[in-house]
């Protein structure tokens, strides 16, 4: 078979020396097991390794999601169960109680959410939706489901109104008429009451949509509606008539009752509050205009922003307080949203940082007819939840327990690590507490409902998020919670941007510039480094004590050099551009900079960012060791990094971008590698390039190639462009959907013109930009990402074939710098990915030692050996040595992930330096001997020194058993689309390949023989924010950030969604209702009947009726005993189904007694009727009758 042949052929490019049955490996059936040719060292172990995991351990669910609920909508508090529930534009529905207890469900319309209502101490909340639906969830159970669902056909829902411990909800439509719905049933009654009967007959104009409903506190038997054209009416709804009915000239946006029934209070849009007396509904009783100015003539207050919600309280203790958003003066435009508490006299203005949504004021009673005894206002703002404490005079806020402030910058990158050192989660978070703001109340977080408990699952776990402002952000993940424990600001490292500069800057992006890009934790050794957008990294180390110091840096010089074109007509154009490669400046430009660049003059030598020189404090945790900038080369821009790795048993930190490869020692704070990426090939390169002429006045470099002939091997390449990087900044309303079908094309993976793989960036664009270019293309308009790589513009645009005439000349035709044509600019490799480990660099090696594995976006392999000092004394000024090794392996697409397995199938760690604080007071710390850690396989001698290599790209996986470099097995991953990320990864003690495939697919492979064990289809891509941020880590777990503000959690484990049901929060807790107060035998006697009344009676089928069918139309819903019996697991889950069979069986022994009681009277009235009819004929003879 040809195509068998023509894997043979590619593989057996990897061999330099003449063992040709070793690349007999790789044949053409994905993930089949090939012989790897008759080593016996290679062929024998692969035989002994059993391997544990089968299909049957994996299953995707998931687990929980965490951070502020993505623009929301809406807001209910349930007063006796204290949870509170937020809406969202999104359909979904967040559910908070204690700290740990926070659910997430979804409405399956993706409507969004207009109101919620809980079920008072019912453990069920009603949901009104933008499509007009009613849906009733059931929060009896830990992944509430819906019980019933009724949708309105012909009106649209405006408002609802459930009273306290009654059945039926009130619901107001764009019509103004007000609807009544069973709330067991989700049945519409036939009572209604329609806004033609509710208004005054001789008024000529239709009030407009309802917008609010209430029952009287004082009577439960008058209903009050509110219009929005400024009409209120109390309705009673015993006589079906109008008791009374009020009049303004302003819109209203909400009503509020006085708890004793005689007063309401009404907010308008010109930022007036109208208080109303029942006796005189004429005019208001009182109108103010809180924020109005008083005009000197007495005229009336100035008007003002409309106040879009009003609540007042009473207290029995002190004045009322009225408490409303919005009504500030039009003449303070800059003025930021408000909440504005009226206490008495006293007005106070709380100013916030984002729009209002919407307000709750949390009172001790849930009674309405008692004194409300208000003690917090829980506000919902667009990207915040704030508790506002009223019991003290100041109105402090409580400290937040919840993760909300995920998004506090906007999230760019994430790491997630499963079952790491146990010491470190309160190592950080002792070294984060003492950044804790003061100020906050001291009283307890109000929303403390539903139950938590730790669950089975005991390994710490951390999540990292890198941020757009250069923050870094350290959760405690452990358990299914979410807790931050330390905030590090990388931008401090930099000195401050002075505005005004300008165009004169080095820098390449305009805004962000510190935005983190990538990062690389060692949880053992603890060294942690950050790759920022403005082509930097920094090496930090962890320590416990404060430090006053200088921040060392170096500069490396790391550019793709090309040939000048000298004119931009087509026809001269050389079929293959040229591709020429610099030799790297291997010395170290630390301090000032050889050139200083000014306006007009070629920018060169010059980093993008200055570091600052003086000392800088540094507090407890991560303190910057060094800082490495890439710098401009004669005029161009450095690239940005594309891969990044570091070793701290080495002291070496490694980073690519598309020009090439850099290796710094940071112990010595040197560079020891800078290079292209084709030098790294040295001989070893096993495409045949053409060399051409070095670029004039330049000092000449050896391996000067061009790119010939990689498109017959990888079409799919060399006809796209990859952006580097791609903002996640963008809050857009709606997320960017993605034309799928382009993932399907083999030849292009771009999406909407922007790539959707992170890793496999074979370029950044051929389009080099001047300062001033850089300013415009970075330049935000409405929904353009925050920042965006300045030479990436048109990366951008979707790619077209490179053969068509208009390409090239498009190439060409810009400007001087412009000189690198599509073909050129893949020909540029990017390095993909980084890995140091011990193994065996060459063929002909009889022992491991120090390598780094580098995989670029050709799918390239190479191996570059590592010549450390031998003994520890040395490592501080002996020259490590870096040497490619001449060791070539391919894929077919960009590498993406290394992993080592030993030769019995045990998955193999980089050596490590166990952590030892650098600034200990203790002297003989500092010179103490470094403890290493090498993890080199202590039976490796019986076991015939070999190991495994896994190696994954975008398309293919590869297992390699070295130093024989045979390739043992090959999996094809994906034809038709592309990985976004791999993992290599342990669980249940065995270990694994988990892939996420732009198709939204994701799988499990083994290892080493790479047999698929998963296969799902998950999650289309809809966005770039999930390609960017989906990522694996040990024991099944995963996450993506997916929302601007939300992080997804889930488990590709079967083990774990078995217990999930254990390790998730209870919602609904048995709490009492508090009894209500004792009421005066005077109250009783005068204060209304709202005792007696029954809506029951009223309301039921057999008085009201029933409600026309075409009105609304019932769905039931998948909720009750059917939702716990699929989603329970345990004992809880017994219990719970118990309760809720106990519930069923209690409520239909009710209504069993019910029907025999309405027996029983309709059986004792027939009687009586039979009776007196008998009576009445039984002395008539037959023709009387």
């Amino acid at each position: 078979m040809k195509k068998f042949n023509f894997r043979k052929v590619l593989d057996g490019l990897t061999a330099s020396s003449p063992g040709g049955s070793s690349g007999g490996g790789s044949g053409a059936g994905g993930g089949s097991v090939h012989p790897g040719g008759t080593a016996g060292a290679a062929g024998t172990p692969r035989d002994e390794i059993q391997e544990t995991l089968t299909s049957d351990y994996f299953q995707i669910c998931k687990t929980v999601r965490h951070g502020f609920p993505y623009l929301p909508t809406a807001l209910a508090f349930d007063p006796v169960q204290k949870i509170l529930a937020i809406g969202t534009r999104t359909g979904a529905i967040r559910i908070l109680g204690r700290p740990g207890v926070d659910c997430y469900c979804q409405h399956e319309s993706g409507a969004a959410v207009l109101q919620l209502q809980f079920l008072i101490n019912e453990g069920a909340l009603v949901s009104a939706s933008a499509d007009d639906a009613l849906h009733l969830w059931n929060l009896r159970q830990k992944r509430p489901a819906i019980l019933h669902s009724l949708k309105f056909n012909r009106e649209r829902i405006t408002y609802c109104h459930l009273p306290f411990q009654s059945k039926w909800l009130y619901v107001g439509t764009e019509r103004g008429n007000t609807h009544i719905v069973n709330i067991e049933s989700f049945i519409l009654s036939g009572y209604v009451i329609m806004w033609n009967k509710a208004i005054e007959l001789s008024t000529k104009t239709h009030p407009g949509p309802v917008v609010h409903l209430s029952d009287s506190p004082r009577d439960e038997g008058k209903l009050l509606i509110g219009y929005e054209n400024g009409t209120v009416v109390l309705w009673d709804l015993r006589s079906k008539r109008a008791d009374l009915r009020a009049y303004y000239d302003e819109a209203i946006h909400s009503v509020a009752w006085h708890h004793e029934g005689k007063q309401f209070m009404c907010s308008h849009s010109d930022g007036s509050l109208t208080l109303w007396n029942l006796k005189s509904p004429n005019r208001p009783f009182q109108t103010t205009i809180p924020h109005g100015k008083i005009q000197r003539d007495g005229k009336k207050p100035e008007s003002c922003k409309p106040i879009l919600k009003v609540e007042y309280k009473t207290c029995k203790n002190s004045e009322p307080f009225v408490i409303f958003s919005g009504g500030l003066s039009y003449d303070k435009a800059c003025r930021r949203p408000s909440l504005t508490i009226m206490h008495g006299k006293a007005i106070t203005v709380l100013e916030m940082d984002h729009p209002i949504v919407d307000f709750l004021t949390l009172c001790e009673t849930p009674y309405p007819n008692e004194f409300q005894e208000p003690y917090a206002v829980v506000v919902l703002l667009e990207k915040d939840l704030i508790v506002v404490d009223l019991t003290q005079s100041n109105f402090p806020i409580f400290e937040n327990p919840y993760p909300i402030d995920i998004h506090e910058s906007p999230v760019t990158c994430t790491e997630y690590f499963a079952d790491c050192p146990p010491d470190l989660i309160p190592v950080l978070y002792s070294v984060g507490a003492k950044h804790k703001k003061q100020g906050y109340s001291n009283k307890e977080w109000p929303i403390s409902g539903g139950a938590w408990n730790l669950g089975a699952q005991t390994y710490p776990e951390i999540i990292i998020t890198g941020h757009a402002d250069g923050s870094v952000k350290f959760w405690d993940a452990s358990a299914i919670t979410l807790q931050m424990l330390y905030k590090l600001k990388t931008s401090k490292v930099f000195e401050k941007q002075k505005l005004g500069e300008g165009k004169a800057t080095a820098e390449i992006v305009e805004e962000d510039p510190f935005a983190v890009q990538m990062m690389y934790w060692c949880p053992e050794s603890r060294i942690f480094c950050v790759a920022g957008v403005s082509a930097y990294v920094v090496v930090y180390r962890f320590s416990k004590h404060e430090v006053n110091t200088e921040i060392a840096s170096l500069e490396v010089r790391l550019q793709y050099e090309v040939e000048d074109i000298i004119t931009p007509e087509p026809e001269i154009i050389p079929p293959f551009p040229d591709a020429s490669s610099q030799l790297p400046s291997l010395k170290s430009l630390s301090g000032s900079t050889n050139t200083v660049a000014c306006e007009g003059t070629m920018k060169d030598s010059i980093p993008c960012l200055s570091v600052k020189t003086r000392p800088v404090r540094m507090p407890p945790g991560y303190q910057a060791d060094l800082v490495i900038q890439l710098v401009w080369v004669d005029g161009e821009p450095p690239q940005q990094i594309t891969s990044l790795a570091a070793n701290s048993a080495y002291g070496l930190v490694a980073f690519g971008n598309c020009n090439g490869l850099a290796v710094v020692d940071f112990m010595q704070k040197t560079v020891l590698l800078s290079m292209g990426t084709l030098d790294l090939y040295g001989s070893s390169d096993p495409y045949q390039r053409q060399p051409r002429s070095p670029r004039k006045s330049k000092q000449f470099a050896a391996d000067n190639f061009c790119m010939r002939g990689l498109s017959n091997f990888y079409p799919d390449l060399t006809k796209r462009i990859r952006t580097s990087y791609q903002s996640l900044t963008e809050l857009s309303d709606s997320p960017v959907s993605l034309e799928l079908e382009r993932c399907k094309s083999p030849t292009s993976d771009h999406v909407n013109g922007h790539c959707t793989s992170p890793t496999s960036q074979s370029c950044s664009s051929g389009k080099r930009l001047s300062s001033a270019d850089v300013s415009k293309a970075n330049r935000r308009g409405p929904g353009r990402p925050p920042f965006r790589k300045a030479q990436s513009a048109a990366c951008m645009e979707i790619s077209l074939p490179v053969t068509t005439e208009e390409n090239r000349e498009n190439s060409f035709s810009r400007s001087r710098s412009s000189s690198v044509s599509s073909i050129d600019r893949d020909s540029k490799e990017a390095i993909t990915a980084l890995y140091f480990m011990e193994s065996f660099a060459r063929k002909n090696d009889s022992a491991v030692s120090p390598c780094l594995w580098v995989g670029t976006g050709l799918g390239m392999v190479l191996i570059l050996s590592l010549n450390l000092p031998a003994s520890d004394d040395l490592r501080q000024s002996e020259p490590v040595m870096v040497s490619p090794s001449g060791t070539v392996l391919t894929l077919k697409g960009a590498v993406l992930t290394f992993a080592c397995l030993d030769c019995m199938g045990t998955l193999t760690h980089p050596p490590y330096e166990v952590w030892r604080d650098p600034h200990s007071a203790d002297d003989g710390e500092k010179t103490r001997k470094r403890k290493l850690v090498m993890h080199s396989p202590s039976s490796s001698q019986d076991m015939g020194d070999h190991q495994f290599a896994v190696i994954c790209s975008e398309k293919q996986a590869k297992v390699f058993s070295l130093p024989s470099q045979t390739c043992l097995y090959v999996h094809n991953i994906t034809e038709t689309s592309f990985l976004l990320r791999a993992d290599v990864v342990t669980l249940c003690n065995s270990v694994c390949l988990a892939c996420f495939c732009a198709n939204g697919h994701i799988m499990t492979l083994s290892l080493p023989s790479l047999r698929p064990l998963l296969d799902i289809n998950y999650l289309p891509v809809t966005d770039m924010r999930i390609a960017r941020t989906f990522c694996f880590t040990n024991e099944g777990q995963a996450l993506y950030l997916s929302s601007p503000t939300e992080i997804q959690r889930l488990t590709y484990s079967q083990e774990m969604c078995d217990n999930l049901q254990d390790m998730l929060g209870d919602l609904f807790t048995p709490v009492e209702t508090p009894e209500a107060q004792n009421r005066g035998f005077l109250k009783g006697l005068f204060g209304g009947s709202g005792q007696a009344f029954d809506r029951e009676e009223l309301f039921g089928e057999a008085t009201a009726g029933k409600a026309s069918r075409s009105l609304a139309q019932h769905i039931p819903g998948s909720g009750g005993i059917e939702g716990v019996r699929g989603a329970a697991g345990g004992v809880i889950g017994d219990l719970t189904r118990a309760r809720i069979a106990l519930d069923e069986r209690g409520q239909k022994l009710g209504e069993l007694d019910e029907r025999t009681a309405s027996m029983m009277a309709s059986a004792e009235a027939f009687s009586k009727h039979a009776h007196e009819v008998m009576l009445k004929y039984k002395d008539k003879k037959w023709y009387q009758f």
